[in-house]
């Protein structure tokens, strides 16, 4: 049996998806980012006169994509010491050693698998987004 989960604390879904699933033991957050559930706005990130993104913050990306995993986690029942899978997308694999230094903040001596993979683009202009796989 699948449960959706709706976290109030977490950014709203960009698209028609629950922002995690269970079915049995297991949780399955969706891709999730670093909008900031109160104000929508994405920490670091500057946009022109176009909507083109010309500076972004890839650390306080990191931070606040991982705080959101994190709430939504804890609604589900879970917590990010229950990870067992991370999936990091990433628009510049340049950002690679800035965003694993956040990363390793969060799964110091709990280290789930994950995979990196480098991406063209993602919605809503971000420059990092992540979905984990945890453990009730």
């Amino acid at each position: 049996m699948i449960e959706t989960f709706v976290c109030e604390e977490a950014p709203t879904p960009l698209g028609n998806y629950s922002v995690a699933v269970g079915c049995g033991e297991l949780i399955f957050v969706s891709g999730t980012g670093p909008r900031d559930p109160k104000t929508n706005r994405v920490p670091g990130l500057v946009l022109n006169e176009k909507g083109e993104r010309v500076k972004y913050d890839i650390e306080a990306e990191t931070r606040l994509t991982l705080e959101n995993i994190q709430k939504i986690l804890v609604s589900a029942g879970s917590s990010l010491d229950r990870v067992i899978e991370v999936n990091v997308y990433l628009t510049n694999m340049s950002d690679f050693e800035a965003y694993n230094r956040v990363y390793g903040g969060y799964f110091s001596s709990h280290r789930p698998a994950r995979t990196t993979i480098g991406v063209a683009s993602l919605p809503g202009k971000i420059s990092i987004e992540m979905k984990v796989v945890a453990s009730r």
